[in-house]
């Protein structure tokens, strides 16, 4: 029964804080118990969004590495995410008394408006989630779903029933095709009415506020808004959103508004998420899926969509059980289970990584970002890694559609298994390319399909329960659809275009009706001890296909090698997929990884350096000055702060 409790401000101060948006300044924390507020290093206060100086949300130009950030402190609650408003829209529900539910409420409904190129209100999400009262651990399934008349061919073929049909125009991403049946406001309105406390109705306020009074285009927007400006052309909408009336793009810094938007955020508020399912939103999404034209003066032609209102009205959000693994005998992690492989890929490579006493392949000098990462450190995980990615593209897909093989994840987790394959590794050499485990004949084809980009929000409130919370549009502003103020996602490009291989083996993550397409995202929590309870990390990242590869090594990083919140997120993003290519991120041009590429290559290991985006959110809970308290990390090669209360 959802809880009707009054949206109302704590009457008791609370203190706040965050890191900074650049430099590595810290700012001071501030007693306003009106807003999520700090304090400059002058004294002066400064509310999050105000644009003025020492404002963590002042865009600045979108860069590489923001140098300098310490971890944060909190007593009670704390927030993150990866631009400072949505932030800040959690760290208000927080401290109204709101749960992290509530809170991740709040904050999807930013995100859809300051981070469109990476969430939006018509995407998906994964939310794992603790109940600090029953110590239980739930997975919240808000992914996309295939219309009921995709077969196949749907992203192959104009025409899905003839395999020699010329493909969908302009492009898979950009037809109407890629669109799947939204449900990231399904999970979170099941999730409010188990776990939320405030009424949901007071939830999109401050995005209802923003979008009516404007805000200041972040910088990461701003390159998004002008690198896909092509395709946003072919959309009446998104141009009179995001360019001004002569066709030009909005800029990083300039204020805008989306009265679309706050329109659609007052209908979600008002009549809850079924305002997005049926209604006028829900006759607009599908007939802007249906666009057979470009809104362009060449007018594009577009593949439309197969979708339909009874798409729409009968999507259901569904709870599954988490993937949970015991690590070293110390830790319990529960994590995302399919129709992501994410979580079945983060576990076995724990599980093989367990064979090998990592501690001793920690990080030099960690106190400096991090540190740099040792060559065998970096052996072992992506090693542990190729071969999670093996089963991962052969195994894994919506499970409500394909089983996994064997007896399901018991086999894919099983110990005797995992040590097999850890014996697979070789400390002086890298195997390049992994092979699948052998469950037996099981006729399926390997899919390699890419996914890219994805956002990310890590919470705990005062009452100690925990969102951990992944939420996509796919590619940097998804299909270029727009309607209502928000975009549509690309997300049906997550499956396979093709639905067999080379060979004529069908592929587990093909396009089918109603399935849901397979997903890296991994939102993961830790408790000490072997199940849930004694919570001690909360964390994930965005990042596509690399996912997988950012929250290990943040994990890692604190678990195996001692790293607080900030300096496990900002550590050297490290990994690999199954290839023979190792990535090393070299978005931090200050670390020398030179000793390490050349100790990687001597492996045998083929060593990326390009910067990697991975968008980490880790919250930890640790014992400072003798209190137990909340410790934060916001990744540096994004926009976003730590918020919550308490002193630093």
């Amino acid at each position: 029964m959802r809880k009707k409790v009054l949206w109302a401000v704590a009457p008791v101060a609370a203190v706040f804080l965050a890191s900074c948006g650049g430099g590595g300044s810290d700012l001071i924390v501030d007693s306003d118990p009106n807003s999520c507020s700090i304090r400059s290093s002058s004294g002066s206060p400064v509310v999050v969004g105000s644009g003025v100086s020492g404002d963590p949300a002042a865009p600045e130009k979108a860069s590489g590495y923001r140098l300098g950030l310490t971890a944060k402190y909190s007593s009670k609650y704390m927030a993150i995410a990866n631009t400072p408003l949505a932030t800040k829209a959690g760290c208000d529900v927080l401290k109204a008394g709101g749960t992290a539910v509530d809170a991740a409420i709040a904050m999807q409904a930013v995100l859809g408006l300051v981070e469109p190129q990476s969430s939006t209100v018509a995407g998906s999400a994964f939310m794992v989630y603790f109940d600090a009262r029953t110590k239980k651990v739930v997975a919240y399934d808000g992914r996309e779903a295939a219309p009921a008349a995709a077969t196949g061919y749907y992203l192959a073929r104009q025409n899905q029933d003839d395999a020699n049909s010329p493909g969908p125009v302009p492009s898979a991403r950009r037809s109407g095709r890629s669109i799947g049946v939204p449900g990231v406001m399904r999970m979170l309105d099941m999730a409010h009415k188990e776990h939320g406390k405030l009424a949901w109705s007071g939830l999109f306020d401050y995005g209802i506020k923003l979008s009516t009074n404007g805000f200041l285009i972040p910088g990461r927007l701003g390159d998004a808004i002008a690198s896909n400006a092509s395709n946003l052309a072919l959309d009446a909408n998104a141009m009179a959103t995001y360019f001004h009336a002569d066709g030009s793009p909005r800029k990083t810094g300039e204020t805008m508004t989306n009265m679309p938007y706050a329109k659609t955020l007052k209908a979600l508020a008002t009549q809850g998420a079924d305002a997005l399912y049926t209604g006028d939103i829900a006759k607009a999404i599908v007939a802007k899926a249906a666009q057979s034209v470009g809104d362009d003066a060449g007018k594009t032609p577009i593949t439309p969509s197969l979708m339909t209102l009874s798409d729409l009205a009968s999507y259901k959000a569904k709870k599954r059980e988490p993937v949970c693994t015991n690590y070293r005998s110390a830790y319990h992690v529960c994590t995302m289970s399919p129709p992501s492989s994410g979580g079945i890929a983060i576990a076995q490579s724990l599980g093989i990584l367990g064979q090998f006493n990592l501690a001793q392949y920690a990080p030099t000098n960690p106190a400096n970002e991090g540190g740099v990462p040792s060559v065998m450190g970096v052996h072992l995980v992506s090693e542990a890694e190729r071969l999670a990615y093996a089963d991962r593209d052969k195994y894994v897909a919506d499970t409500d559609f394909i089983p996994l093989p064997a007896q399901g994840l018991a086999s894919l987790l099983a110990p005797d298994y995992l040590k097999q394959r850890a014996a697979l590794i070789n400390p002086d050499k890298s195997m390049g390319t992994a092979a699948a485990g052998d469950f037996g004949p099981v006729p399926l084809g390997v899919d390699k399909t890419v996914e890219h980009g994805t956002t990310h929000l890590s919470v705990v409130d005062a009452y100690g329960n925990v969102v951990s919370m992944t939420t996509t549009v796919e590619s940097s502003m998804g299909s270029f659809h727009m309607v209502e103020g928000f975009l549509l996602t690309n997300q049906l490009t997550d499956f396979s275009a093709n639905p067999v291989d080379g060979s004529g083996q069908p592929i587990a993550n093909r396009v089918a009706p109603g399935k849901r397409p397979r997903s890296t995202m991994a939102p993961t929590l830790v408790f000490k001890g072997s199940a849930p309870g004694d919570f001690v990390m909360a964390t994930g990242s965005p990042g596509g296909g690399a996912i997988i590869q950012y929250v290990m090594k943040t994990v890692v990083g604190a678990l195996d090698w001692g790293l607080d919140a900030q300096q496990a997120t900002s550590l050297v993003n490290f990994g690999a997929s199954n290839s023979p290519t190792t990535g090393v991120d070299g978005s931090n041009t200050t670390l020398d990884l030179t000793a390490l590429v050349a100790g990687l290559k001597a492996k045998g290991h083929t060593v990326s350096t390009a910067a990697q985006s991975s968008g980490v959110a880790t919250i930890m809970r640790v014992t400072k000055d003798g209190k137990t308290q909340l410790q934060g990390g916001a990744d540096p090669r994004r926009e976003g702060i730590v918020l919550g209360d308490g002193t630093l």
